[in-house]
């Protein structure tokens, strides 16, 4: 079996649980990190670790990827896994999907320095795909896929973010 059917398969049996099923769909994930000493946190979801770090310019070892790092490679591969997976489901014909991601921003506002947010100032996404399919076919697919991702949905659209402030546990 072919990657791309494999992949079909499994969407297919997926979707046709959470049509008969919709509740099935709804998840939650919860992820949970670690600062013991120095700026080196060690985080992890279900079976998956990541450490991460800040560079020393501002207190950390740069002993690992910075935070912001794993925001922009994990956009990159939401962005580029939607494209395919979208593709793959639809039956269009595509081959490499290419994905770049640039922010902008004033690093002072990190450390509470001027005005501005600590925010992004803009994020700019680069998409390129290698395909036989007619590109205004491939241009409507690539906006159905960024309709349907939920990182890249949750850097351009605002969305409620709660707080809860407890001791530490030790």
């Amino acid at each position: 079996m072919s990657h791309n059917a494999k992949i079909r398969s499994a969407v297919e049996r997926v979707s046709d649980v959470f049509r008969r099923k919709p509740g099935a769909a709804m998840s939650t994930k919860r992820a949970s990190g670690r600062i013991e000493q120095g700026l080196v946190c060690h985080a992890r979801q279900d079976n998956y670790t990541a450490t991460m770090d800040m560079p020393e310019p501002v207190g950390g070892e740069g002993s690992a990827p910075p935070p912001g790092f794993h925001i922009r490679v994990g956009l990159v591969g939401c962005i580029a896994i939607g494209v395919k997976l979208t593709a793959v489901r639809e039956g269009l014909d595509i081959g490499i999907v290419e994905v770049d991601v640039e922010m902008d921003f004033d690093d002072g506002a990190l450390l509470g320095v001027g005005d501005n947010s600590a925010a992004p100032l803009e994020t700019r996404v680069t998409i390129a795909i290698e395909s036989t399919a007619p590109w205004e076919e491939v241009t409507a697919m690539v906006e159905r896929a960024l309709k349907c991702d939920p990182y890249f949905l949750a850097l351009r659209d605002a969305q409620s973010v709660k707080t809860n402030l407890v001791p530490s546990r030790g």
